[in-house]
This record gives C-alpha cells, structure tokens and sequence, in this order.
C-alpha cells in the first residue's frame, strides 16, 4: 500500500459576526486541508493556518512522503522534519507538516478499516469538551445567547476571552466575567487572556476572578514568558495553562519543567501532528499533568481518546462552526461529552462542492 498523492488546498471562511480575543481581531477564518490517497482511499488532515501552508505542503513535504508505505507513519513523519530543518518547524512549517501527519493517520485508519480512536489506543469512550467562544467584540446580548446556548446542549464548562485590548479594559473584562457567571450558573466557567496582561496585572485580575469562581485562566500573560506564567501561578488557586503555540516536544518540555502550568493545551493542527500529540502526552504526564486538546475539535477527538491524562477539549465556535459546513460527521457533544466516530479514519467525509465557494489556494 503506497502513498500515490499529497494534495493540499486552502479555504477561507467568514466568520459569522466580528470576533477578537485579548490581543488579536479576524473576521474570516483560514483552513488547510491536506488530503493523501492511496489504494483507493483518501485520508485527510487539516490546519487553521495561512494559505502558505499548502505551498509548504506541496512543494517541500509531499515528495517526501509520496512512494513511501502508508502505514509508515512515523517514517513519513521523520522524513518531514529533516525536510523542514532550513524551512523551519515553528509556525507554517509546523502547521503544514501537522496536516500531512493527521491526514496519514486518517488514511492508515481507513485502510486498515478501523476507527482512528481505536488504531490509536483509546482509553476514553467519549472526551470532555468546554463551549469556547464569548469574543471580546460581542455585546452583553451576544455574549449571553452563546453562552446560554453551550449551557442548553449540556456542556458544564464554558470560556469567554477576556485581556481586551492588550489588557487596557479590564473593567470590561471583569464585568463580562460577572455577566458570565449569571449566565451560566453553576457551569465551570474559563476565561483566556490570549497574552493580553503583564505579570502584575494578571495577578491582580486572577484576585478578581476568584470573586466568580472561575477554575481556568488560560494565557494570562504570553505563552512564550515560562517565568511569567509560574509567578502568575504561583499566586493564584486558579488553573494556570498555555500550550496551544507549542510546536515541538522541546518546547512542552520546557513549558512542564518551568512549573508554569497546571494543564497543558496542545494543537494537534500545530505541534507536528499526531505523532507528536501523543508524545507531547506522555511527557506532560512525566510531570504530572493534565491535557488540553485546542480547537479543531474534528481532528482531536481520536487521539485525545487515546491519552490517559486526558483533561477535556475545546469546543471552539469558529471551528464546530466550519467544521460542520465543511465536513459530514463532526459528532454533537451530549453530556458535556463527544464521542469519536465509530467509523474508519477519524469520521469525518470532506464535502468539496460546500468548500468550492470558499478555495483560495
């Protein structure tokens, strides 16, 4: 069973309203899709990231990976890496070679016609997933219907962003806290600063969530300051956690040894894939720690199955959002839970037709 073609395309998507967080602002939203065939299957694997990615893929990554065994996922995912010493790994680079690897995953699921959960180990039946949205553009009203709607599907944990403005309003900040809280009840409630506060300023705030129970402050201050994220730690009872910009196992190493988080966010679409997703488990749980699987929640359902120390995964709407009108079979969170297809591959069927309007590369 020889790996044929790599093919990769780029779609961009508008959002559904304007949206930002503490430090950034969007209004369309970019997927890039990788799709591998092989025997008369085809497996796909995606990457929210910039156009670029495709060219990556196309013009780095697919010749290393075409001819090869597609079972051989690991090979190709070695293969990979030396290919992208002088591209890089951080950023694009990393992106698009994520995208190959969940796509290979996906594709030896299919041949060998298995659910991908299974392939993998599962040790969870379902995984617990948290309602992810509450942008800092939206108003009171827009905040409360997102929000009342995650409580109505049955999920028991909800996050808005907060750190608006690179933390220039936090009174803002606290008094969307507070309308949350309302809005909610007695759900867990999250907030994430995107990176928006510096160090002394994010330890005052953490003061003032206590105040409304808040259990996840997520990016306090920016992923990249280990030392600012433990001291913000070290002040708080809140749940410190960061990791969605990771993009190699050194750096979740460092971030676990620096005692800068008490639960690990990882991307499956950024930190090298699969392969490497489950590696970055392990080492998290050598420090004993949690995992957090970030956005894209059709590709991170099989594998986060498969992680022991398994936290929950977020349910972001941007992403549920495109995932649904681009693909057939993301499964609906019952219970404050979602369980992964019982279908070959990670269940999921492009719909090309849906996606044409929106290709850009």
């Amino acid at each position: 069973m020889t790996i044929e073609s790599v093919r990769a395309s780029a779609y961009t998507i508008p959002t559904d309203a304007p949206e930002a967080d503490g430090t950034f602002a969007w209004d369309s939203t970019t997927l890039t899709l990788v799709e591998i065939s092989a025997e008369g299957r085809t497996g796909t694997g995606w990457t929210y990231g910039s156009p670029a990615c495709a060219t990556v893929v196309t013009r780095d990554l697919a010749a290393v990976v075409e001819g090869r065994a597609a079972t051989d996922v690991g090979g190709c995912w070695t293969a990979m890496r030396a290919a992208l010493r002088n591209i890089g790994r951080p950023g694009v680079g990393g992106m698009a070679m994520s995208a190959v690897d969940c796509a290979l995953w996906d594709l030896k699921a299919r041949l060998l016609d298995v659910p991908l959960h299974r392939l993998l180990g599962a040790v969870h039946g379902s995984v617990p997933v948290y309602g992810s949205g509450g942008f800092t553009t939206y108003d009171d009203r827009q905040l409360a219907d997102q929000l009342s709607g995650w409580v109505e599907q049955g999920i028991p944990r909800i996050k808005i962003k907060i750190g608006e403005s690179s933390g220039a309003a936090e009174d803002r900040d606290l008094r969307r806290v507070a309308q949350a809280r309302k809005v909610v009840g007695d759900a867990e409630l999250f907030v994430d600063a995107n990176g928006g506060y510096r160090v002394g300023q994010a330890r005052r705030i953490a003061a003032c969530l206590s105040l409304y129970d808040v259990t996840w402050f997520e990016e306090p201050v920016s992923s990249d300051d280990l030392a600012g994220l433990r001291a913000v730690r070290e002040q708080t009872t809140i749940d410190v956690t960061a990791g969605e910009y990771g993009y190699d196992l050194v750096y979740f190493e460092r971030l676990c040894a620096a005692g800068a988080v008490d639960c690990v966010q990882v991307d499956v679409t950024r930190c090298g894939g699969i392969t490497e997703l489950l590696r970055i488990a392990a080492v998290a749980e050598a420090h004993g720690l949690q995992v957090s699987g970030h956005c894209a929640p059709g590709l991170h359902l099989a594998p986060l199955a498969a992680v022991p120390n398994l936290r929950h995964l977020e349910w972001f709407h941007d992403h549920v959002r495109i995932e649904s009108m681009l693909f057939e079979g993301l499964p609906k969170p019952a219970g404050g839970t979602a369980t992964p297809s019982s279908a070959p591959g990670h269940g999921l069927t492009w719909l090309s037709a849906a996606a044409a309007a929106y290709r850009v590369a």
